[in-house]
């Protein structure tokens, strides 16, 4: 899966989850630019990656994440490879 989808599929888990439909996100989005991005927030965030994108991610995983190209990279280590 190429970044720009799972970013784009992030940004529709934001949008729900933060409650604004303005959001749009860029591989450069921190926590400091989406308003409710904290460590409490992380955890939900985490709960939603994983059910979008069936994968298990670790707490120790999800708080080194500095930024929204952080998580799409951590995303695209936990799917599973793709047959060719």
């Amino acid at each position: 899966m190429r970044d720009e989808e799972i970013i784009a599929r992030l940004t529709d888990i934001f949008q729900v989850l933060f409650e604004n439909n303005a959001i749009r996100l860029t591989p450069k989005t921190t926590p400091k630019e989406i308003r409710g991005w904290d460590s409490m927030a992380n955890i939900t965030l985490a709960m939603e990656v994983e059910q979008e994108f069936k994968i298990r991610i670790k707490p120790a995983e999800m708080a080194s994440v500095g930024d929204v190209g952080d998580l799409a990279g951590l995303i695209q280590r936990h799917l599973p490879p793709v047959s060719r």
